[in-house]
């Protein structure tokens, strides 16, 4: 754990030394309101209530805050650290959040009133690809365990009954881990249990010998490495290269009725997303800032390796990591794309949590944003695709493209 300033005394210190910091500098000269100091466009809203979870991937939205984008585009943003994706989703439902760095696939699941509330939701942007893990228990390695195919080995022996961890049932964790397990083999709702824990309590439940395996997002696969009670299984760029992860999450609702507040929010994220990822030095800064008390709360050095690609699973392999957590990436990180939100319902129907076949395309045009997100990329001068679909290949051989939902869902040899 860590003991760092608080907040807000991180903001002043970093607006003071803004002009150091890159394309930040520029922030000084701008006035209160920026680009929304007139007209109809004007925020509606002064001050937005941004729900996160204590992971490295709320990144963008707390240095939004803390580097003072916000103020360019006529918003206040207070990130708001939450104990759980369910309360995050809880207080998006009910208003309490204006919007939340959250799990694509939830927003998707509340969308569609699976295993909880249903309310129309809407994707701003995708704030992240890469940089979750698998980790699995030190104990796991002793039997010889060092990756998912001798995992497979170890499991079918059925010496006891394994347990897995993800973060909430129709999050991106959950999809993670059950597509890694399939690929070796394993049916991750008949030949071991999964469990549902909050990300930052993962590393004290895997301790104390609750689990033998999780996927969370970072810092807390390298928490567990560098405690010495886990190692990293396999990296979730292993398993789909630059795969979406967190969203700047929110209701139809408030986009109906807050569409420049909306925008705002979107142009002043999408700004911090560009500036951590313009130099290692932003990310190394950005590290210093995340792990303060306020926000993640662990030591800045258990961010920062992996921040910046450098990785070390636990077990003697070293390496630098290409596929490391992007922000970015000259727009393609934050672009929402419908193929994108389309494979999570995939997903969701291959393990039956949906229980019949959606229109795919028409579900993931209405939640995703493009038009707004369009917009807001116009304002900044992010690069948008050409594109509304991208194609990716993962780890199993299977190319997904959004070309033909329903026969995918359908094409796995282990599903539901």
């Amino acid at each position: 754990m860590s003991d760092k300033p608080a907040p807000n005394t991180l903001r002043r210190d970093f607006l003071k030394r803004s002009a150091a910091l890159g394309s930040a500098g520029a922030l000084s000269a701008l006035p209160f309101g920026g680009v929304w100091a007139q007209g109809s466009d004007k925020p509606e809203l002064a001050e937005v209530n941004i729900g996160f979870i204590p992971l490295t991937d709320c990144s963008s939205v707390v240095m939004a805050s803390v580097m003072g984008f916000d103020k360019k585009y006529g918003i206040k943003i207070t990130p708001t650290k939450e104990a759980s994706w369910a309360a995050v989703r809880d207080k998006l439902v009910n208003g309490e959040l204006h919007a939340a760095h959250v799990l694509y696939g939830l927003i998707y699941g509340v969308h569609l009133g699976i295993g909880g509330p249903k309310k129309d939701m809407a994707n701003l942007m995708t704030l992240n690809n890469n940089g979750q893990a698998i980790t699995l228990s030190k104990e796991l390695n002793g039997k010889g365990v060092t990756d998912g195919a001798s995992l497979a080995k170890v499991i079918a022996k059925k010496d006891k009954e394994y347990t897995f961890a993800q973060t909430f049932p129709t999050g991106t964790h959950a999809m993670w881990l059950y597509y890694w397990l399939a690929t070796y083999g394993v049916d991750p709702f008949k030949d071991v249990k999964t469990i549902v824990v909050p990300p930052p309590q993962m590393v004290a439940n895997m301790r104390v010998g609750n689990m033998d395996g999780y996927c969370v997002g970072e810092p807390w696969g390298q928490r567990a490495i560098v405690d010495k009670i886990g190692f990293t299984g396999v990296t979730t760029q292993d398993i789909w290269p630059d795969h979406p992860e967190k969203i700047l999450g929110t209701t139809a609702e408030f986009v109906q009725k807050y569409p420049n507040t909306a925008r705002a929010m979107i142009c002043a994220i999408l700004e911090a997303s560009m500036w951590i990822d313009a130099s290692p030095m932003n990310r190394s800064k950005t590290a210093d800032v995340v792990s303060s008390r306020a926000y993640v709360n662990t030591d800045a050095d258990v961010i920062r390796g992996r921040m910046i690609g450098q990785y070390d699973n636990g077990i003697g392999k070293s390496w630098s990591e290409k596929n490391y957590m992007k922000f970015y990436n000259d727009g393609a990180v934050n672009f929402p794309w419908l193929s994108d939100g389309m494979w999570f319902l995939t997903q969701h129907r291959r393990w039956g949590l949906l229980k019949e076949d959606v229109d795919y395309v028409a579900v993931a045009k209405q939640v995703n944003r493009i038009d707004l997100y369009k917009q807001a990329a116009g304002i900044v001068k992010a690069s948008v695709p050409k594109t509304d679909m991208r194609t990716s290949k993962l780890i199993d051989g299977t190319v997904w493209d959004g070309k033909d939902p329903k026969k995918y869902a359908t094409s796995f040899k282990i599903k539901a």
